[in-house]
């Protein structure tokens, strides 16, 4: 006699693959088909839950997750589904609900097309083999997608629509060109990052610009409703700009990947296995400056209270302790009291002293050394190609082959436990193995791969990626070009010239004050320029300092 007390699921799944085969999975035929078989059967105390539109290569949907909820509460005395592919297409996730998962509960599961009742049991193994059959098919899928869309994104065409800035060539879809409205707006995007700004800043600007933002620019076109805020821009859609590769005219495909066909989260891919083609389209900014931003992004700053930002604000670091300097000031403040002190000094209550060093101060030491190294570089630009050049291929020699071999292992060894674990599984199907014995096992090779995803993670954050460069080169001599004399330092010049400046703990021994500040310049850092390669020694009574 059947309890019923307890409910029967009918469970039904249609994915958007399978609606493309006709009617005959639909979720109306499964319906019906599964209520027939109820009632012809006696079950009488039904609920049905249907997921549509759903992949079977994962249990992440919201039917199947509200019978399993049921199933734990012990509310639930038989599953039933048209056949094993309804119910997934995960092989063996669907042999652990059916064999180990269900029985634990009690629950009957029925396959009905598939002739699988779990009452009756499935000593040749059948239900295994059809399981494994069902997972082939999204599988094989998968790889003809996967190699139709490398094909497509290896050919140097763009892969999805173009940013604001560009449009679709109307004689070719899949060349991007200039978009006479746009590109000007990217442009003084860069321009305002690169004047220190920061995305909130430059929104406030383009908003008292009166710049309509995307998505009003593109209404406005298609002749659709307006937004509310036509000029109001996020700051997320600034940052997204500024971020976008193809604004240096690249080609630029599969920026994020899956790890599997099972899992839809898409993650950050590597740039070396990224695909980049240069020169597709005309660019909007220069590479030099693009990468400049993304420089000045990783140390973001704050506007001071009293409106006036530091001209080093970002770019100064502790000698001691590694932390940033932070920028102090006052409306009160002339512009000589302005200074930097340590993130961590916080009062002679942190964890670090002040590290005090003034604005001006650093202006005047600054200033100095940029004019030192224009005229170091344009006093003889071939020998500094020359020399440049020969450092940094010594630098990439010092590469990263132990760390990428250590990755290869890492990821041979989780893709053969994804083997293993699926033969472990076979062999407890086939009988080989008890259900006690597979239990430990997997949740051993399991942990393992948790273990190898953290370390792979981690050695992929640490690999160091090689920079171009010629484009690094040119970059820096067409700078020292383009300052010939450079007057007075402006922000644009000081965020162009500068990678970072670290501060030392002045020495007050000799009862005057010392204090030890390096300089470090983009491009040129790892070069030996005798201008530049020691550090500034400030030397100061306690009203004025002087360079040594």
């Amino acid at each position: 006699m059947l309890d019923q007390q307890k409910i029967t699921i009918l469970y039904c799944r249609l994915s958007n693959e399978d609606a493309q085969e006709g009617e005959s999975n639909s979720i109306a035929n499964q319906r019906e088909y599964l209520t027939r078989y109820a009632r012809d059967h006696g079950y009488t105390n039904l609920k049905i839950l249907v997921d549509d539109g759903y992949t079977g290569t994962n249990f992440n949907r919201p039917g199947v997750q509200e019978g399993f909820e049921l199933v734990k509460q012990g509310l639930v005395g038989c599953w039933l589904v048209k056949d094993l592919s309804r119910f997934g297409r995960d092989y063996l996730t669907v042999g652990q609900y059916t064999d180990i998962i269900f029985p634990s509960y009690d629950v009957r599961f029925i396959a009905i097309n598939d002739g699988v009742d779990s009452n009756r049991g499935d000593s040749e193994g059948f239900a295994a083999i059809r399981n494994l059959f069902n997972e082939w098919y999204p599988r094989d899928t998968s790889k003809k997608v996967r190699v139709s869309l490398r094909q497509r994104g290896t050919s140097g065409k763009h892969m999805g629509k173009p940013p604001y800035g560009y449009r679709c060539d109307p004689e070719d879809k899949d060349h991007w060109i200039l978009d006479e409205e746009a590109a000007p707006v990217v442009k003084l995007i860069f321009d305002l990052c690169i004047d220190g700004k920061g995305p909130e800043q430059i929104a406030r600007i383009l908003e008292e610009k009166q710049i309509m933002t995307a998505k009003a620019l593109y209404a406005k076109r298609k002749k659709k409703p307006m937004p509310e805020r036509p000029y109001h821009w996020g700051n997320q859609s600034i940052a997204g700009i500024l971020e976008r590769q193809e604004y240096t005219g690249c080609t630029c495909n599969f920026k994020t990947y899956s790890k599997s066909y099972k899992l839809k989260k898409r993650i950050p891919n590597e740039p070396e296995n990224m695909f980049y083609l240069p020169d597709t389209q005309e660019a909007i900014v220069s590479q030099a400056q693009f990468d400049r931003v993304q420089e000045l992004r990783k140390n973001k700053r704050r506007p001071a209270k009293a409106e006036r930002q530091g001209l080093f604000s970002g770019l100064l670091f502790c000698a001691d302790c590694g932390g940033k300097l932070h920028f102090a000031t006052s409306k009160s403040f002339e512009g000589k009291q302005d200074h930097y002190v340590c993130n961590n000094y916080k009062s002679n209550r942190g964890t670090c002293t002040a590290h005090y060093i003034r604005e001006d101060v650093l202006r005047e030491i600054v200033l100095e050394r940029i004019r030192a190294v224009n005229e170091y570089i344009r006093s003889d630009v071939d020998g500094f190609q020359e020399e440049w050049l020969q450092c940094r291929r010594t630098d990439q020699e010092r590469s990263i082959r132990d760390d990428k071999k250590k990755l290869e292992q890492a990821k041979k060894r989780l893709a053969d436990l994804d083997v293993i674990i699926a033969r472990l599984y076979e062999d407890y199907v086939l009988g080989n193995l008890n259900q006690d014995r597979y239990r430990k096992m997997s949740a051993d090779y399991e942990a393992e791969q948790e273990r190898l995803k953290l370390e792979i993670e981690v050695i992929e954050e640490w690999v160091e990626q090689r920079e171009e460069m010629n484009d690094g080169l040119d970059a820096f001599i067409a700078l020292t070009q383009k300052y010939v004399d450079v007057e007075e330092l402006t922000q644009t010049i000081v965020n162009e010239y500068i990678k970072k400046i670290i501060v030392y703990a002045p020495d007050k021994s000799s009862g005057k004050r010392k204090q030890k500040v390096k300089i470090f310049f983009n491009f040129v850092d790892d070069v030996d320029i005798p201008v530049i390669s020691e550090p500034i020694i400030t030397q100061t009574t306690y009203e004025h300092r002087k360079t040594a």
